[in-house]
């Protein structure tokens, strides 16, 4: 069966992992099978203030996930996989209520696994939205599946959460995340070039790199952030800085993680933001390393 654009559901190469399972009578590292699977749609107002405005963010969470956070926040529905088998069809008609609900634009949070059924999703209901489609994704992406959403998606809101690739490998079992999702952060700004915000200023366009920072390890955020100031165009795009992490999940088998950042981490973290010269886009307080920012996954909305 070929779902899209070439795609082979028997072979299942989407992401970077490659496994080649066979979706129809198993599932991938992923956990995603022949059916689009859901935890979640809902307004959400805990993104970035230019993509969740007043109205909140038409978030839609994908069951699921091929990048394996030890310390996941959404574990319940990255690892785990809980949440409901949905129609194509039916994620069309999501979206819309979503967009009738008021939502600022469509938010797809780590979909990569459903990339060809949100592609036929969107092609049946694109006459009926007008509001920005969001991909907020880890940041570790194929190049042929970003291919395949070109001209679908508006705004990119990628993850870099590692450089060095042993500590990729360790805490997510991705020795070869960084070479990964800068190549895949590059290709996303060719597609959707620099930010535009509408007069209310809500982002219509572009992308926000994120970088949450991990404690113990800001010497990896400096060389994240020193990236991308030497190899994006800075006036073009948003940096969000994120002190959120909270140890969740198998935290606690890494002892060196199983806390949350020090006052300290978070001041040399914004230092590097300075000393780059980066000087658009977010950084949170860090007192959002909380747990109740984690939503409830309650198969609300489907």
């Amino acid at each position: 069966m070929v779902v899209k654009n070439g795609f082979n559901i028997s072979n299942c190469n989407l992401c970077p992992r490659k496994c080649g399972a066979d979706r129809n009578i198993s599932v991938g590292i992923c956990g995603g099978t022949n059916s689009i699977k859901l935890a979640r749609a809902a307004l959400h107002y805990w993104e970035e203030p230019c993509i969740s405005g007043e109205n909140g963010s038409g978030t839609v969470f994908f069951s699921g996930c091929h990048l394996k956070c030890c310390y996941c926040q959404n574990y319940k529905i990255s690892a785990q996989n809980f949440g409901k088998e949905i129609s194509t069809k039916r994620l069309g008609e999501i979206f819309v209520e979503l967009e009738n609900q008021g939502a600022h634009n469509i938010n797809l949070v780590s979909a990569s696994h459903y990339v060809p059924w949100i592609i036929r999703a969107l092609d049946m209901v694109k006459h009926r939205l007008h509001i920005p489609i969001v991909y907020n994704s880890s940041g570790y992406e194929l190049s042929e599946t970003l291919n395949m959403l070109n001209g679908y998606i508006d705004i990119y809101l990628p993850d870099i959460k590692y450089y060095d690739s042993y500590i990729s490998k360790k805490y997510s079992l991705s020795e070869n995340y960084f070479d990964i999702a800068s190549a895949a952060v590059k290709q996303m700004y060719s597609q959707v070039g620099k930010v535009i915000f509408d007069n209310n200023g809500i982002l219509k366009k572009g992308i926000i790199i994120r970088h949450m920072v991990l404690p113990g390890y800001v010497e990896d955020t400096q060389k994240i952030i020193h990236w991308i100031s030497h190899n994006l165009p800075k006036e073009n795009i948003l940096v969000s800085l994120m002190s959120q992490y909270t140890p969740f999940f198998n935290s606690s088998k890494y002892p060196e993680i199983n806390r949350r950042i020090s006052k300290q981490e978070y001041e040399q973290a914004l230092n590097i933001l300075e000393e780059e010269n980066i000087e658009e886009g977010f950084v949170q307080e860090l007192s959002s390393a909380k747990e109740e920012y984690t939503p409830d996954f309650n198969l609300q909305g489907l």
